[in-house]
């Protein structure tokens, strides 16, 4: 099987590093990429939003199958375009994916599916902010409509920021406030059978703590032990497959990956958001564990005989992944600065150095080139371990400036975690 892997980020490094390890795929292409993902995968040039490039470019290296790995272009109709020259594409359609581009649209979808969720009101005048910020009351959480690249969610109890993050919007969900862990889980879904990837959690802060302005995402790990029994079967049952069958029911079937980001709050579960595609940082971790061949997920969601593949299957033990930031990340990332270290980290046993800001410069060195720069993962038979792993590949990590957290999973190891 040849795949092409839409993006130049960190999940799409993960994505390609399964691909490249997979006994089924004969060829791992990549567009644009990052060098890291050139390590594994052929890198091409093209617009990853240019619908009718990729399809192009596909069609130009006998694709069998196309994996459309951010948001962006899943919006944009990339994977409509792959579709409509004859080759399978793992991602949403452009009216499915506004699951993601959306709020608002997601919002009705959840409704109509009478999926568990926050109170939320769509908001497009500095009144109606007001408004929906005096009846929620603090914290406040005012997430931007559209798409954000992860960083449109302000949680705070500074009503004054909240309103400066409305206006900077032109139009936000302003939603109660949801107590309690998040939990990430992921389903690969044909738009009929939906098979849910294992929990996992991430770190949205920027500091130790819980600290700091909102990001991507600074780590995350998996499995969850502490999470409650039956998660995966109660959110399946209540959430992801209510949610594939009324897209179905609106002419616009969602086949791809759901993400669903939960609250296990007082009340119960109830969905933070959905996204259209893999998150980052959690994909690093759980694809670190995956035993079944990605290919015949992602290929069997992309054909619809996802039904035929059955429930992944884990190895024992757990993953985990430390993202290290480039200086100043998130408010002005700085760039050009030297990396050095990966190739060290790489020796410790079970750690993959994920590239996701990576660049070369004139002089072919590898420097920071966004804000998240690598997410350093491990893999051990248990929690503490793979974290020691990963930690230690940090450390073996020189950038300028550079910065990381260093509680991804402290609490759980410490069994710290309750509901």
């Amino acid at each position: 099987m040849k795949t092409l892997v839409i993006g130049t980020g960190g999940r799409e490094h993960a994505l390609a590093l399964s691909l490249s390890r997979d006994p089924h795929v004969t060829e791992v292409h990549a567009a644009p990429g990052n060098p890291g993902i050139g390590r594994v995968a052929e890198l091409h040039e093209v617009d990853p939003l240019d619908g009718a490039a990729v399809a192009s470019l596909a069609s130009s290296l006998g694709i069998d199958l196309v994996v459309v790995g951010p948001e962006a272009p899943l919006v944009a109709g990339v994977a409509d375009a792959v579709r409509e020259v004859g080759i399978a594409c793992f991602g949403p359609s452009r009216e499915a994916a506004r699951l993601e581009g959306s709020k608002a649209f997601a919002k009705q979808v959840m409704a109509a599916a009478e999926v568990p969720t926050a109170l939320a009101r769509v908001c497009e005048t500095p009144d109606q902010v007001a408004e929906a910020l005096d009846a929620f009351g603090p914290p406040y959480v005012v997430k931007d409509d559209a798409l954000a690249a992860g960083k449109g969610v302000v949680v705070t109890e500074d009503r004054a920021a909240a309103e400066a993050h409305a206006a900077s919007c032109d139009r936000v969900v302003i939603e109660e406030f949801l107590d309690g862990p998040e939990v990430s889980l992921f389903a690969i879904t044909d738009g009929q059978t939906v098979l849910p990837l294992q929990p996992a959690q991430d770190f949205k802060r920027a500091y130790d703590g819980d600290d700091g302005p909102n990001t991507g995402g600074m780590g995350a790990y998996s499995p969850l032990d502490w999470a409650p029994e039956g998660l995966v079967e109660d959110v399946s049952r209540r959430v992801l497959i209510p949610t594939v069958k009324e897209m179905a029911a609106r002419g616009t079937p969602f086949s791809g990956l759901l993400y669903a980001g939960l609250a296990l709050t007082s009340r119960g579960v109830r969905v933070v958001e959905f996204n259209a595609r893999f998150g980052d940082p959690e994909t690093q971790a759980l694809l670190a564990l995956l035993e079944t061949p990605i290919s015949a997920l992602l290929m069997g969601a992309a054909q619809g005989n996802l039904g035929e593949v059955g429930l992944p299957q884990w190895r024992d033990g757990a993953a985990l992944t430390v993202v290290v930031a480039a200086e100043n990340y998130p408010e002005s990332p700085a760039k050009g600065d030297v990396i050095e270290g990966i190739d060290e980290a790489e020796q410790i046993e079970g750690v993959d150095v994920i590239q996701a800001g990576t660049a070369e410069d004139a002089d072919g060195r590898l420097v920071t080139a966004g804000g998240r720069v690598l997410a350093v993962t491990a893999v051990g038979d248990s929690l503490g371990q793979a974290r020691e792993r990963a930690y230690a590949g940090v450390e073996r990590i020189s950038i300028r400036g550079a910065h990381h957290r260093s509680d991804i999973a402290l609490a759980a190891e410490r069994g710290g975690i309750t509901l």
